[in-house]
């Protein structure tokens, strides 16, 4: 769960999650003094992040040498449609094998699941 508030007389949002405290905020262009990542930088990370954990956690798992993995993620909006890009790249000494079977489960980590699925949001207003 996270909680969100505005901070202050600022475009700012102050997030809380569990014991983590963060801001979100936007680029001076669009009324903000740039004081954190964006929204749309939040989802980037999220997906980035889930990537490199899942890889770390089943490479462990499998006892595969991945030293590490770098991965970018951009979300690209034209019009109606969106489509976030995601650059892989893993270091260490890997098969092929290795690397197609890290690939296969990346497809499938948490947040790549959940930003392909039918999402709905329920608001309550108090």
């Amino acid at each position: 769960m996270v909680k969100a508030q505005r901070k202050s007389d600022t475009m700012v949002a102050e997030l809380k999650v569990r014991n983590h405290d963060f801001v979100a905020g936007l680029v001076e262009k669009l009324g903000g003094r740039d004081e954190g990542p964006n929204p749309h930088e939040y989802v980037e990370a999220a997906l980035a992040a889930c990537t490199v954990l899942t890889a770390q956690m089943y490479a462990a798992r499998k006892g595969i040498p991945l030293e590490s993995t770098d991965v970018v993620v951009k979300i690209i909006s034209e019009g109606e449609e969106t489509q976030i890009s995601r650059q892989i790249s893993y270091r260490g000494d890997l098969t092929q094998e290795q690397r197609d079977r890290l690939s296969d489960i990346l497809e499938r980590c948490p947040i790549h699941n959940l930003l392909e699925s039918k999402i709905t949001i329920s608001t309550t207003v108090s």
